[in-house]
């Protein structure tokens, strides 16, 4: 018995490898792009030049050998503010997307096993709260309690939930009233271990491509509430705020405001191509000959 775990997991290890071998472009451009800004969230404080809020010479320096990407307006470096701002952004976009897929989630599944009168309460005041357009409720929330991070993620993943839950409801539904279900209940199985051995299971690849793609939503809302003033305050480095910081340098013809926009885009566009391949090998369809 002891040989047989780690035999089966090498065989799965090595049917993922050999599926990643196989993936298009698009996918292996993802996950290259989404590998290398993770590498600069977790060691920002070893790659930046400067601290993140050192003031380092003059503002609005030009690009130089000793400054690429030039100062804003502080005479803070352009470049180390980009590389802090990936730790800032991608953590909190991250801490906001799990804490509403775990709301979310846990709301849905129970929603879906218990139904009656609790899925009916749930399922109303999910339905009270999508009805208020997602950043106008942010703005308002975030304007009562103030911008820090903490409130960021409650505020966010708060609003986020609520798509979670409808899917993760609606797939559950789907599960709970299939016979295996039914049939590890009448074995006297507990709640507990129908959700996570059942249940739980057999509803993750739709749920890993909502992550995906709910984290690009969240880490958008963070950075537009960020344009807007709401969002990280500064001096912490964050790539909407460091665009409304030097929208100024436009006018001249400096490039330097869409860096942090350009990197934003990235980001989405690179989780965009991984969920899209995950989806398309979870969805059970084929490549054309």
């Amino acid at each position: 018995m002891e040989t047989k775990v780690p035999r089966a997991r090498r065989s799965k290890t090595a049917a993922a490898l050999r599926e990643l071998k196989k993936a298009p472009w698009s996918a292996w451009f993802g996950l290259i792009v989404l590998l290398g800004y993770t590498f600069v969230a977790l060691f920002a404080p070893l790659i930046a030049p400067s601290k993140e809020s050192e003031i380092v010479g003059d503002s609005y320096m030009e690009w130089s050998a000793l400054y690429p990407f030039g100062t804003d307006q502080l005479g803070r470096d352009m470049l180390s503010r980009m590389i802090f701002a990936a730790q800032n952004s991608m953590g909190i976009a991250l801490a906001a997307t799990m804490f509403s897929f775990l709301t979310g989630g846990i709301l849905g599944i129970m929603a879906s096993i218990l139904r009656g009168w609790f899925d009916q309460a749930v399922s109303r005041f999910i339905d009270a709260l999508m009805a208020i357009p997602s950043l106008i409720f942010a703005l308002m929330m975030l304007s009562i309690l103030g911008s820090t991070a903490i409130n960021l993620i409650i505020v966010i993943g708060v609003v986020d939930a609520t798509r979670v839950f409808r899917l993760t409801r609606a797939v559950s539904m789907n599960v709970v009233s299939l016979d295996f279900v039914e049939a590890a209940r009448l074995r006297g199985e507990k709640l507990p271990w129908v959700v996570f051995r059942e249940i739980v299971p057999n509803i993750l690849p739709p749920l890993i491509t909502e992550f995906g793609l709910r984290y690009c939503f969240v880490f958008l809302t963070i950075s537009s509430l960020s344009f807007l003033g709401l969002g990280l305050q500064p001096p912490t480095a964050d790539w909407g705020l460091m665009v409304k910081e030097n929208a100024t340098l436009i006018t001249y013809g400096d490039i330097t405001p869409l860096l942090p926009a350009g990197a934003i885009a990235l980001l989405t566009v690179a989780i965009n191509f991984v969920v899209d391949w995950f989806l398309h090998k979870t969805s059970g369809l084929r490549d054309g000959q």
